[in-house]
């Protein structure tokens, strides 16, 4: 008999929970069982980490999927945790008619605006989103903003060309849960259901047919589909009469103490290319990058004229944040330091410290962070059946750290566990690497803040490229 080659399956015929196994994918859980029940398609770089994991043949998996499409509208998986009734939170200050106006769509915790926000010479005008926790965290510090909480597909967006400021940067991260479904350009139509959500950023910048927008993303997109989804998105907006181009940038490269990287896709509506900031920091030689050689951003340092800072490290982010043990909390800061520069950045004036509460580990838990290295294969043979080689594993010390996952506050996540004490990651110093400054205020509870931070695009790519832009516009 043949087996069965999707992940239920797979995942049922070794014994592997779903929540360890949506862990060992970096997923959530819903994403997970929405791909189990095939109301979603997996992407090819989902299921190249699912055969690495299930000691599978990539090809079988991709030719059962190519075989089993999803059987629900595109892009669903965006709608994972929305609220049933959608709401906006207006502006509460009056917008300073000497910044730029931006909008931002799919704001998530706001991020992206942010960095644009700390050149002083732009303002978020309007933003949109569907989670509800989101919205309530960008609204709470983008207060000139008025913040819609919506499904973009459903969303009028004549709404938006009402407000008083006419965007002239559209600014978004659309999830990539839509990468299936972007097919050759075909004329835009509002609420068609057909749309991906891709296609629904485009509506609003031919609606609004702003100077400049910039889209960011996971550096998957690349090679989705072998560079025809990238490839696709490009025309979209070519056909608009924009001028595009696209990088991967790693944060790192600007000083952010993480070395995540992203795909930043910018258009032009007067046929400018965009001239692309250069690097001001190093990277160790060891860094790999999750790109080819070809799109590399690292290479980029080698090209620099300038002098370069050395990377900023984890332990210069997070060491003036108090000691824990699992399941403790603190709200004060050590004082009994010297503060690095980029620790005087974050806390700013900030006086309380908040956020800083360790997960609660079990017992066998806290003997598997007690004997944890750099990676996984530092532990007992046995002592964990599951997991990448980075799960389970402790942060370097002297380096940037690893990409964030939503999980950070796990240790079965992607390399998470202190550098030297023994618990997972804080929501504070997840914070702190993502480059949120203290005083950023986040909504919710512990869990949906955790995510949102896991999730969030880090200011400093914003601000890179405003600063940037302001620089040629």
């Amino acid at each position: 008999m043949t087996p069965k080659l999707d992940l239920r399956s797979l995942r049922l015929s070794k014994k592997i929970r779903q929540r360890d196994l949506a862990e060992a994918l970096n997923i959530q859980l819903v994403e997970l069982r929405k791909i189990e029940k095939h109301l979603t398609t997996p992407p090819e770089t989902l299921l190249k980490q699912a055969a690495n994991f299930l000691n599978v043949d990539l090809q079988d998996l991709l030719t059962h999927y190519s075989k089993q499409p999803a059987t629900v509208n595109f892009g669903e998986g965006y709608t994972t945790g929305v609220t049933k009734e959608y709401f906006s939170v207006e502006a509460k200050t009056s917008f300073d008619k000497n910044r730029i106006p931006i909008l931002d769509l799919f704001c998530g915790s706001g991020g992206f605006s942010h960095g644009f926000e700390l050149t002083n010479q732009f303002k978020v005008c309007a933003a949109l989103d569907l989670l509800p926790d989101r919205v309530h965290t960008f609204a709470q510090n983008h207060p000139d903003a008025t913040t819609f909480c919506a499904d973009i597909q459903k969303f009028d967006i004549s709404k938006l060309e009402s407000l008083s400021n006419h965007p002239r940067v559209i600014i978004g991260g659309p999830p990539c849960q839509g990468f299936s479904s972007i097919r050759p350009f075909r004329a835009l139509i509002e609420n068609d259901p057909r749309n991906n959500l891709f296609e629904n950023f485009a509506i609003a910048v031919n609606i609004f047919k702003p100077e400049w927008f910039f889209l960011e993303n996971v550096v998957g997109l690349i090679s989705h589909q072998k560079g025809q989804t990238l490839q696709a998105i490009i025309q979209l907006f070519e056909q608009l009469n924009y001028t595009v181009e696209w990088k991967v940038l790693n944060a790192a490269l600007f000083g952010l103490p993480q070395r995540r990287e992203r795909l930043i896709i910018v258009g032009n509506a007067n046929g400018k290319k965009f001239r692309w900031p250069a690097p001001t920091h190093l990277l160790d030689n060891d860094c790999r990058s999750m790109v080819s050689k070809q799109y590399d951003p690292t290479k980029d340092i080698s090209l620099s004229n300038q002098k370069l800072f050395p990377s900023v490290t984890i332990m210069q982010a997070i060491h003036d944040l108090p000691e824990l043990d699992a399941g403790q909390s603190s709200d004060r800061y050590r004082n009994d330091i010297i503060m690095t520069a980029y620790e005087e950045k974050m806390r700013g004036q900030q006086t309380q410290l908040t956020l800083h509460q360790a997960t609660f580990h079990s017992p066998q838990m806290l003997e598997i962070i007690k004997k944890s290295g750099f990676n996984k294969n530092a532990l007992p043979n046995g002592m964990v059946k599951s997991g990448f080689s980075t799960s389970y594993s402790r942060l370097e010390p002297d380096k940037p750290s690893v990409t964030l996952t939503v999980n950070f506050v796990h240790p079965s996540s992607n390399r998470c566990i202190h550098p030297y004490q023994q618990r997972a990651l804080t929501p504070r110093e997840g914070a702190r690497l993502q480059g949120f400054e203290d005083s950023y205020r986040f909504w919710g509870t512990r869990t949906q803040i955790v995510k949102q931070i896991g999730n969030a695009v880090p200011p400093i790519f914003g601000q890179v490229l405003a600063y940037a832009l302001l620089e040629q516009w």
